[in-house]
């Protein structure tokens, strides 16, 4: 992964490691859009450009927010109300702050959202890593319950890379030095990049109340933009999952 001039050195990330989850963050926040972490423009651009036409949307909410690119360049867009980015970190809280002042800023566990019937969209971006699989049928719950009958949670996830590609092993390799890490250390830092597969997740979803369906995120032009578009055997190298609160 490369992290630009102006994004946190060595030194840095092994600091931000070695904390927990919350703190690790805090302390990462004010470096945060200079690292590879940072969800890409293309992403949002296609998610919004996806939601669109699946609106309009009232109130809005990015859980897991960070420093708020979801929120300003997603829920902005495609919602009419106010929008509502929600994160523990008080250190990522104050950056989004600082970047989309006029948006509402709450600091919560996502485990815990304080919201019940209030919103018509949520999003999330690049968090679900944070969350152990046994934690996220209760997360989910409670996006559920903080949406509106008929609302929609919407997330892209990634293609698995290929088996025995150089992406697997490096991906293979973090989970692993995390493991190790967690094993040894207190308290935990919470990142894994191979426990979020499509298929549980649906299931998860499913047991949530929601109804689930999924939409490729292809480029928004005939170029191409890193990240989306299709792989060689014609699937989408991201899809946007569509998680409906039934009405």
């Amino acid at each position: 992964m490369f992290i630009s001039r102006e994004g946190p050195g060595l030194a840095e990330l092994a600091r931000q490691a070695l904390s927990s989850t919350q703190r690790g963050y805090d302390l990462l926040a004010p470096k945060f859009d200079a690292t590879p972490f940072r969800t890409p423009d293309a992403v949002l651009d296609a998610t919004a450009h996806a939601l669109r036409p699946l609106g309009p949307f009232g109130a809005g909410l990015d859980v897991c927010c960070g420093t708020g690119a979801g929120v300003e360049r997603v829920l902005r867009r495609v919602c009419t109300e106010r929008v509502t980015g929600v994160d523990f970190s008080a250190g990522m809280l104050a950056e989004a702050r600082r970047a989309v002042p006029d948006a509402e800023w709450v600091r919560a566990d996502a485990r815990a959202l304080p919201f019940r019937d209030a919103f018509e969209l949520a999003v999330s971006f690049g968090a679900f890593g944070h969350f152990l699989p046994d934690e996220r049928p209760a997360l989910f719950a409670r996006v559920h319950d903080a949406l509106r009958p008929g609302g929609l949670f919407a997330f892209p996830v990634a293609a698995p890379p290929r088996v025995g590609s150089l992406q697997y092993w490096t991906l293979w390799g973090f989970d692993a030095a995390m493991r190790v890490r967690n094993a040894l250390r207190r308290p935990q830092f919470v990142m894994y990049y191979r426990t979020f597969r499509l298929p549980d997740v649906r299931r998860d979803l499913t047991t949530a109340g929601f109804t689930v369906s999924t939409l490729p995120l292809d480029p928004l032009d005939p170029s191409g933009r890193p990240g989306l578009g299709r792989l060689p055997d014609g699937t989408p190298r991201c899809r946007l999952v569509l998680a409906r609160r039934p009405a």
